[in-house]
This record gives C-alpha cells, sequence and structure tokens, in this order.
C-alpha cells in the first residue's frame, strides 16, 4: 500500500512538472540584461532578445523609457520599418538586426530605464526593462588650504581645507587624509577631545553633472605644523571602484613658544677685541614672539639694548666688541596670543691684549759698544707669547726679552714687541720702540780724490752718521742739498772749479754736539784731451824709426862691420866703453804730453815707468 502510494506521488510530480514546462514553452518571453553601463559621451547598446512558440513571428516591438512612472515611447518596428516617435532622440537611435537598441552620443540624462516590449498576435504581449546607467569620470579633485593658518588655541574648530570635485555623474564621495591616514567625522567626547567634522554639499548642474565640495574642519597640535592633508575623490565605473588624489597641502599653524635659545654667532671661534659679534636669540614659538635684549650692569641694574636689536628676527649685531662689551646678555620673548614671557642668558667673553709695555736697560743714552736689554710685558685673560722683529718684520728673537750688544750706528733700529694669544687665532697688538745708539759722527762715504777741469762745475759728496742727527758744513761756497735715512746724513755739494779749489781742495766738517769729524776731498786737474790723429801720428813715428835702425843694424851685419860672436858684440850708444852691447835711445819731447793725453783718454793714471825714457835693447 505505501509503496503504491508513493508511486502515485512520484507519477503526480512528474505530471505537473510536465505540465509546467510545456506551458512555460507554450508562452512568450523577452529577456533583457538587468543594467547598462555607458560613460557620458559613448554609445550604450541595449539588447531585446525574445522567445515565440512553435517559431511563430513578431508583430511588432516597442522601445520605450520610464520618466516618472509614465511610459514615453522611442521608437516602433514593425517588419522591416523602423518609426521613430520621439524628437529628443532623433539622430541618436539606430536598431541592429538582432532589434537591439543603440543610442549614441550618451549624455547624463540618458541614464533611465528602457523598457522593450514584443507583440505576436495569438501568442499575446511580452516585454521587458533595462536600467541604463550613465557614468562622467571625475576630474583632478581641486584643494585650497586655509590661508590665513590655524592656531592651536582656538576655541573654535578651524577650517583646514576645502575639496571641491567637478563634472562627474554620478556624484562622487569624497575623503580626508592627513599623513596618508584617512579622517573620520567624529565628535568631541571624554577620551577624544579632538572634533572633526566633514560637511558636503552636491550641486547638480545645467549640463546634469555634479559638483561636490567637502571640507575638512579640526583642532590641531604643535606637531601638525609638519603634517600634509589631501582629500580623495571616490567613484564607480563600470563595475569597479576607482579613486583619484589631490595633491599634499600644508596649513600653518600657530602655536606659542615653549622654549626659548641664546647664542653667539660665530660660536666656533673665541671672540676677541675688534670682532663683530651676533647674539641670536630663537624661539620653537610661531610666529615668532617679540624679541628683546637686556645687558647686566652693576648691581643687577639691566641696560636695555632693544634699539639696536633686530626686534623681529631675533638678532642683536655687536660690532668692534672691546673689553668693556663682556657681561651677562639676556633674550626676552613676547608671545603676543597669550602675553606670555619666556627669556633666556649668555655670558660673552671678549679676550683682549692690553697694556703692551716696553722696557729698555739701561735706559740712559746708548752709547757705540754698549749692551741693552729689552723687556717687553702685556695683560691678557689668557695666555701669551713674545716676539721680536726688526723695522723690515723679521722675527729676531722670541720671548720677552731681547738683548743687545756691541751696538754701532749700524744697528740703531726700531724693534717691535709682537704679544700674540695663541688660544685665540688672530688675536695680537705690537708695540715699538727705537734703540738710538748715540755717538760723534762718523764720515763713512767721501768723493776723493776727484778729477776734475777748471771751469768745471762737479758735485762733492760727503756721507756720514750720528745720532744725535749731525749737522754737515763746507769750508767753500756752493749749493748743498741734505738727505736724511734713519742716522744716515748725506750732503752734496754743487761748485764750479777754479784755480783755489783745485789747489787746496775742500773740507767737509760734520758735528754734533758729541763731536766733530772731518774729512779733506782732494780736487786733481784732467787737462783735455788732444786730437786722436796726434796720437795716432806719434805711434807711426816711432814704428818707423824703429823700422830705419833695424835696416841699418842688418846692413851693416851683411857687409862684416857687426861681429856674430861674443867677444864681438859693441854698444853703438857707447863707443868708448864696451863694444858688446848695442843700445839705442829713442826720446820723445811729447813722450810727458802724450802720457797726459792718453791718461785723460782713458781715464786712468799712467805708470810712472811709462813718462820716463823709453829704451829699446838690440842685442842678438
Amino acid at each position: 500500500m505505501a509503496g503504491g502510494r508513493r508511486a502515485a506521488g512520484l507519477a503526480l510530480g512528474w505530471g505537473c512538472c510536465l505540465l509546467l514546462c510545456c506551458a512555460a514553452a507554450s508562452k512568450l518571453e523577452v529577456s533583457m540584461p538587468a543594467v547598462v553601463e555607458v560613460e557620458s559621451g559613448g554609445t550604450a547598446r541595449i539588447e531585446c532578445n525574445f522567445y515565440i512558440p512553435g517559431n511563430g513571428s513578431y508583430t511588432y516591438i516597442n522601445w520605450s523609457y520610464i520618466d516618472r512612472n509614465n511610459r514615453v515611447r522611442l521608437c516602433r518596428i514593425t517588419g522591416s520599418k523602423i518609426l521613430e516617435e520621439n524628437m529628443d532622440y532623433k539622430g541618436r537611435l539606430s536598431v541592429g538586426e538582432d532589434k537591439a537598441l543603440s543610442i549614441s552620443r550618451v549624455t547624463v540624462q540618458d541614464a533611465r530605464t528602457f523598457v522593450c516590449q514584443v507583440g505576436a498576435g495569438s501568442h499575446g504581449v511580452g516585454e521587458n526593462r533595462t536600467e541604463l546607467r550613465v557614468y562622467k569620470v571625475p576630474g583632478a579633485p581641486e584643494i585650497v588650504a586655509n590661508s590665513g593658518g590655524v592656531s592651536v588655541q582656538s576655541s573654535d574648530i578651524p577650517q583646514i581645507a576645502q575639496c571641491t570635485s567637478r563634472n562627474s555623474f554620478p556624484p562622487p564621495n569624497i575623503t580626508w587624509h592627513k599623513n596618508g591616514e584617512q579622517l573620520q567625522p567624529e565628535e568631541k567626547t571624554a577620551m577624544s577631545p579632538a572634533v572633526v567634522k566633514i560637511p558636503a554639499t552636491v550641486t547638480r548642474e545645467s549640463s546634469g553633472l555634479y559638483t561636490v565640495s567637502s571640507t575638512l574642519f579640526t583642532h590641531v597640535t604643535r606637531e601638525d605644523r609638519n603634517s600634509l592633508y589631501h582629500c580623495t575623490v571616490h567613484y564607480w565605473l563600470l563595475g569597479q571602484r576607482h579613486t583619484v588624489e589631490s595633491r599634499r597641502v600644508n596649513v600653518t599653524v600657530f602655536y606659542p613658544a615653549q622654549h626659548v635659545k641664546l647664542q653667539v654667532m660665530p660660536s666656533s671661534a673665541l671672540v676677541k677685541e675688534g670682532d663683530d659679534v651676533k647674539l641670536v636669540c630663537e624661539a620653537d614659538g610661531n610666529p615668532a614672539p617679540v624679541f628683546s635684549f637686556y645687558k647686566r650692569e652693576l648691581e643687577d641694574n639691566w641696560q636695555d639694548l632693544t634699539s639696536l636689536a633686530d626686534t623681529s628676527s631675533g638678532v642683536l649685531n655687536l660690532h668692534d666688541v672691546n673689553k668693556s662689551s663682556s657681561g651677562l646678555y639676556r633674550c626676552q620673548t613676547l608671545d603676543l596670543d597669550d602675553m606670555r614671557q619666556l627669556e633666556k642668558d649668555v655670558e660673552l667673553v671678549v679676550n683682549y691684549i692690553e697694556g703692551v709695555h716696553v722696557k729698555m736697560e739701561p735706559s740712559s743714552p746708548v752709547q757705540e759698544g754698549d749692551s741693552v736689554r729689552l723687556s717687553c710685558d702685556a695683560h691678557s685673560p689668557v695666555a701669551l707669547d713674545y716676539q721680536w722683529r726688526d723695522e723690515q718684520g723679521r722675527k729676531v728673537a722670541e720671548g720677552n726679552q731681547l738683548f743687545l750688544s756691541n751696538l754701532t750706528f749700524e744697528t740703531s733700529s726700531n724693534f717691535i714687541c709682537k704679544v700674540i694669544a695663541p688660544s685665540v687665532p688672530g688675536l695680537e697688538q705690537s708695540k715699538q720702540v727705537a734703540v738710538a745708539v748715540q755717538g760723534k759722527p762718523r764720515i763713512v762715504a767721501i768723493s776723493s780724490p776727484l778729477y776734475v777741469r777748471q771751469d768745471e762745475v762737479v758735485n762733492l759728496t760727503c756721507k756720514a752718521i750720528a745720532f744725535p742727527r749731525p749737522s754737515v758744513h763746507w769750508n767753500v761756497n756752493g749749493t748743498a742739498h741734505e738727505y736724511v735715512e734713519n742716522q744716515h746724513v748725506a750732503s752734496n755739494l754743487t761748485v764750479r772749479v777754479n784755480h783755489d779749489l783745485l789747489r787746496a781742495g775742500a773740507m767737509c766738517r760734520v758735528s754734533n754736539a758729541l763731536g766733530v769729524s772731518e774729512k779733506h776731498i782732494q780736487l786733481l786737474d784732467q787737462k783735455a784731451p788732444e786730437s786722436k790723429g796726434v796720437i795716432i801720428v806719434a805711434i807711426i813715428v816711432c814704428i818707423l824709426v824703429v823700422a830705419v835702425l833695424g835696416s841699418v843694424i842688418y846692413f851693416l851685419h851683411k857687409k862684416g862691420k857687426i861681429p856674430c860672436g861674443r867677444a864681438g858684440k859693441q854698444d853703438i850708444t857707447k863707443p868708448e866703453a864696451r863694444k858688446d852691447k848695442i843700445v839705442v835711445e829713442v826720446k820723445s819731447d811729447k813722450l810727458s804730453e802724450e802720457a797726459g793725453l792718453l791718461q785723460g783718454a782713458n781715464g786712468e793714471k799712467r805708470p810712472a815707468a811709462d813718462q820716463s825714457e823709453k829704451y829699446i835693447d838690440l842685442r842678438n
């Protein structure tokens, strides 16, 4: 019984299923995609597939869209004819062989539901619908930061920035990020005092596209002075989510100073007298507070130096500092928002060298041959080195003492004691002392002997050394010019030579309070030279005389008048004496005169032997 009932139930089930399938197969069916997506400006293609039982044919196909619950017909298809019935889509509609509807140059207004209705006579009417979604990709978002800056002490929630996305469809979503982290709207709570507000506005333009604007409001802290903010636009396209980010912006954050620092610049080197120094005061507030500078005086009084400083940048310039510039300096800041004051002190130490003094022992006047000791001393807060240099700047000794022995006029000079602070580069002072050796004048150069001519204008020179400075006198009249260099005095006397001056010469007399020195200048007569022709003639005559004597001797020798042996030698100049020598004496009346001429021509004296008689020894 049970098995029979089960079999009957199965048969009944299969029968019902068969009836349903047959019913479905005998009904007109229309199938369409639920959603079609297209970007604005593109072409949308909406398919309409239908099934007519018994392979029947359709009578008509109507395409329409839904507008506010009303159906608006687009076109009607009967057989091979297409009848457009909507002028809004004129020129943009087309129907394919598969009866799919194509819409070109899609706009955002085309985002609606489209209906395909198929009529098949006795098989009735069937329809279906497709939602057309139109997208317009938004451009890069525009972000504008708060140009006025925000304060950490603001009681209201300050605006950070505003982000705008234009010409998109449908309207996108905008999110905010700080340093890469997304910000979420939140209200002020006990656990989270920082409030974040992100209001947005959506505006539909006349083109149908949307403009979305979002503004970020939040409190800031000192740490946000370096924070970077940006916004991100999120939109859907063809079933996928896309994003586009704005540029990063920084917002000026105002906060009061918490710390102040005061330092001496340049800090890498020790300060010395004559330097230019900067006292730089820095505070960690924004904007920078108002700076004031003070210097401590006696009895804890403070001298106001603000008038000498740049109060906006916090720099106090001290030019050409000296010992009195040392002391305690103070920088004081004032925040104009909360009127809070901060201050910082710094000690300025100016290194110096003062009281450079040179002592000479003995201090009494120094005579030639004496010895002296020079001692140099100075005062400074740092260790000092001493050097001694001469007038030419050459180093002659080190240490604070210089010993000079066996002094002469020539060693008289100015010596310089150079005081150096090795630990402070560039810190040095110098003191000069004159070591003057006294004594009577000593004549060191004189123009004697001097060869002159009668009536000639000549310069007589006399040079001496002495201290105190001597005076130079001449015993002859003329024009004198004196030149002084250190302890040397030179006098040039311009005179015309006359007979008395040539005979007696001139006397140079140099004197000072310690004595007198004098020297004589000898003048020698230098006669006027004769013509060179006379000298040449005299030389030719001498040569001819010698030639003639040579010929005579040769002739006598050939005639046998002069024996060739030793015993046969004869002296032709002294026949009564020895006969073995022949000496020829040659005299010239002008010989001494020629010597004078040669001396005048060559500018030198001839030896006395050249001015006497000349002999030619003709012995074989």
